[in-house]
């Protein structure tokens, strides 16, 4: 190579690394998600009055970002929904535990990024069948980088547990393990509507708000956890609204009870209030590839922006 060659390539190499653009600096260290699944939004946060939440009313929402406007715009039933919170991909999946997402989630992008004990991302879930949320179809990431998991009494075709057993698993995890990425899914509220009692579904939401609280207390009086961690609490999908199909006992069409969810979002970096943006479940995995800095190269999702601080 020719001198002026040498020099032109060296000056090309040091134009291109000085032009790169840093990665943004976070607080956040660890993210837990909570998902609740199949709870109405008129039953929780559209009612101001937050009868079936006290907790979440008297000690948590006030702490962070609640979205007023967030809808599951894919398929509203729970592995769809669960799925699309996961890859930032909606896709028409089956809902028995028995078909992989198309795409790797992002336990998958945070798994290989540094290379972690499986321990460090972890899904637990009542329902068994959302063990597939931790393996894709993709051939590129099948059955690499896989999470741990733990869902229903014993992974695909066990059945499922009671959501008290899957707190006390959850909170074990995190007091053994101290995973940097974690989900947790309460089956209580959906599986008690489809059941037809009201009365059963309104306890139902009630037994949730108080499991969350506890989760919110244990990061709050962890030293691994307080201070460092994000936390995003959300559903799957909704419910028909009364006079659609059957009302409160089903879901999985576009009504608006379907598809109106709920989005809370506390975090070192973000702000506090409320947010009326239109947003969606695709969102939440890119948010957390932007805090974790995760490529995330299959995901359709938008960073939620507003809701970082302004000297992020």
């Amino acid at each position: 190579m020719r001198i002026h060659q040498l020099i032109l390539f060296v000056l090309l190499v040091i134009f291109i690394s000085c032009s790169k653009t840093p990665l943004k600096q976070y607080k956040t260290e660890n993210v837990i998600i909570v998902v609740v699944d199949g709870q109405r939004n008129s039953e929780s946060w559209q009612d101001t009055s937050y009868q079936y939440m006290p907790n979440f009313s008297a000690e948590i929402e006030g702490s962070g970002a609640v979205f007023t406007q967030f809808y599951n715009n894919g398929p509203t039933y729970t592995t769809a929904g669960f799925s699309a919170i996961t890859t930032g991909v909606y896709q028409n999946i089956n809902n028995g535990g028995t078909e992989l997402p198309l795409y790797p989630s992002i336990f998958q992008y945070f798994l290989k990024k540094d290379t972690l004990s499986n321990k460090n991302a972890c899904i637990i879930n009542s329902k068994d069948k959302l063990e597939v949320l931790g393996n894709c179809k993709n051939s590129m990431w099948n059955n690499q980088y896989l999470p741990f998991t733990d869902c229903g009494i014993d992974g695909i075709g066990s059945g499922y547990r009671d959501d008290s057993i899957t707190l006390n698993r959850f909170l074990n995890v995190l007091s053994e393990s101290n995973p940097k990425l974690a989900l947790i899914g309460f089956r209580e509220p959906d599986f008690t509507a489809h059941s037809g009692s009201w009365d059963g579904y309104i306890q139902a939401i009630k037994n949730t708000d108080k499991h969350i609280f506890n989760i919110w207390e244990f990061i709050n009086n962890s030293p691994n956890y307080a201070g460092k961690t994000t936390i995003f609490i959300t559903n799957d999908h909704g419910r028909h609204l009364d006079g659609v199909a059957d009302g409160f006992r089903s879901h999985g069409d576009n009504c608006k009870g379907c598809k109106h969810v709920n989005l809370f979002a506390f975090g070192p970096d973000f702000k506090k209030g409320v947010f009326q943006n239109n947003r969606e479940l695709i969102d939440i995995s890119a948010t957390i590839s932007e805090l974790l800095h995760l490529n995330s190269s299959y995901g359709n999702g938008e960073v939620m922006f507003e809701l970082f601080e302004e000297n992020n």
